[in-house]
């Protein structure tokens, strides 16, 4: 898978513990997805087990099951802190985390590489996305680690992206296409996230290159705000299976996805220029709230809850799968990785 597929190495554990990663069979055991939009899991059948050194001695496996079912969880191993959730997200240093730079949710920054899932109320439901898929860049792999889970709900519901793209009506497809979509951010209005802690800087210097070398429209507006805007792919090949997959998130920026309550206060406060965000065609104007039907409808024909255990880690291929969150009750902590950057126009990076 590139840059985004596991380096091979030696465990720096104990002898006890590098003579486990040799029989699945005896030491781990692995399910098979049971239908679409649930993960494979693999499980620990020895206490203490090193979930990285046993990921670096079987990253084909892992890969054969990623590409199969989407997603893998990974379930009684030894992960108990968010450095222990880096060391295996990260193959032990072997890989580079990505940060959360351009990003579009509020999160908080655990350590280099690790964040707090969005943190949005807990009586919110996040729809599903592929993260980062209003931008060209992206990561390959999501990892995500269930520190807490929550009293009730609070599951990260998965959906296949091979499947969403095939429900999704021709026609809607084919307009989107043809246009691609832009996307257009005012940062600085205090609803949304501010460009500082979008672009983790506070130097208009460091925003501007950035902007530049991701061709990325850039204006900077009288009371300080920033307005960018930028068009992206509608649909992307993966690059280790060569599928074409759904791959944006206009059906999360256009307006059509508030409550309409919100949606009027946003339009009578800001206007149509000057929203948050919003989503367009490719030349700007204006996308149909009922172009988004059957996107929504795809998403929830194709959407699969599975409950959190405390200590889960769940690895997502970005691409095959999009992710959400359910509502959820009690305190909850699920800590997110992202691993292997890819680029639409220029693959690995």
């Amino acid at each position: 898978m590139g840059a985004s597929t596991p380096a091979r190495g030696r465990s720096v554990r104990s002898v006890r513990r590098q003579s486990l990663q040799g029989g699945i069979d005896g030491f781990v055991r692995i399910t098979d997805a049971e239908r679409p939009g649930v993960p494979a899991v693999v499980e620990a059948r020895a206490e203490g087990f090193d979930l990285a050194a046993w990921l670096r001695g079987h990253q084909e496996t892992v890969e054969r099951h990623l590409y199969d079912a989407g997603a893998v969880v990974f379930r009684k191993f030894q992960v108990a802190t968010a450095a222990d959730f880096a060391n295996v997200a990260g193959n032990g240093g072997d890989e580079r985390l990505l940060d959360y730079v351009y990003g579009s949710t509020p999160r908080t920054k655990e350590s280099r590489g690790v964040y707090t899932s969005s943190e949005y109320p807990p009586e919110a439901t996040i729809p599903q996305h592929n993260e980062m898929a209003y931008a060209r860049d992206w990561p390959l792999r999501l990892w995500f680690f269930c520190q807490l889970d929550a009293t009730s709900g609070g599951e990260t519901p998965l959906a296949d992206s091979r499947r969403v793209l095939a429900r999704i009506p021709s026609s809607v497809r084919e307009r989107f296409e043809r246009d691609g979509i832009m996307y257009v951010r005012n940062y600085g209005s205090g609803v949304d996230l501010p460009w500082q802690q979008v672009f983790e800087t506070d130097d208009r210097d460091t925003v501007a290159a950035f902007c530049a070398a991701n061709d990325i429209d850039l204006e900077w507006l009288p009371d300080g705000g920033l307005r960018t805007r930028q068009t992206c792919q509608v649909v992307a090949e993966h690059p280790g299976t060569h599928e074409t997959v759904w791959f944006n998130q206009a059906h999360l920026f256009h307006t059509s996805s508030l409550p309409a309550a919100v949606r009027a206060d946003l339009l009578e406060s800001f206007g149509p220029e000057q929203l948050p965000r919003d989503a367009r065609y490719g030349d700007g104007s204006v996308i149909e709230d009922d172009a988004f039907t059957g996107i929504r409808a795809a998403f929830e024909a194709e959407t699969v809850a599975t409950p959190w255990q405390t200590g889960d880690v769940l690895l997502v291929d970005n691409m095959l799968m999009s992710h959400g969150r359910r509502p959820y009750q009690g305190p909850r902590k699920v800590l997110v990785a992202m691993s292997g950057a890819w680029s639409a126009l220029e693959g690995a990076r």
